[in-house]
């Protein structure tokens, strides 16, 4: 062997220490959980599209996830809402994670389409109790999930793909017509 065939050798086998070790290592790196923003982090906003995409899911249109409802409802949440309201929203997603996880022995992300809706379905008729025992009073706090479900209606038919693939869409209407016809079936259409 040469001096030339032996560094060849040598700088091959070190690399490849070198490279070997990096990917050894990062195999054994947790993954960390970014902030989104002020309130909410990665794992947070996975969450909420994976709330969103079971209130709205993909059928022959992309539901919720496509219309990226988590990150909407994040944003609005800091933007749009009073610290009282925000501190409500964060903390019942706190209460979400574990209500669920204790009575599935899961994360909501690995659930069942059925596991998903049954709990969502507990959630809801739990939120309209407190809707209609705070009926009359305007301080009393919303349920968490009213306010998920509003901001994954709201954001979905406000999206780009929920205007254009939900609903009935004309980019330039024309003239005002009165008497359009209906056919049932037919969509909505978008502002």
């Amino acid at each position: 062997m040469n001096r030339r065939e032996a560094l060849k050798a040598v700088s091959v086998i070190m690399g490849g220490t070198v490279i070997g070790a990096n990917t050894f290592l990062s195999g054994c790196s947790v993954e960390k959980d970014e902030r989104v923003n002020a309130l909410f982090m990665e794992s947070d906003v996975a969450l909420l599209d994976e709330i969103g995409e079971t209130i709205i899911p993909t059928t022959d249109t992309p539901g919720a996830k496509a219309a990226g409802i988590g990150s909407f409802m994040a944003m609005m949440v800091l933007d749009c809402y009073e610290p009282k309201h925000q501190t409500i929203v964060t903390q019942g997603l706190t209460s979400f994670k574990e209500s669920f996880n204790k009575q599935y022995g899961h994360d909501f992300a690995e659930a069942k389409p059925e596991e998903r809706i049954a709990f969502l379905n507990d959630l809801d008729k739990a939120q309209v109790e407190v809707a209609l025992q705070g009926k009359g009073n305007p301080e009393a706090d919303p349920h968490y999930f009213r306010i998920i479900k509003e901001l994954t209606l709201l954001g979905y038919f406000s999206s780009e793909i929920g205007c254009t693939q939900a609903r009935r869409y004309v980019e330039t209407p024309g003239r005002y017509d009165p008497c359009i016809d209906y056919k049932a079936g037919d969509g909505a259409w978008a502002v």
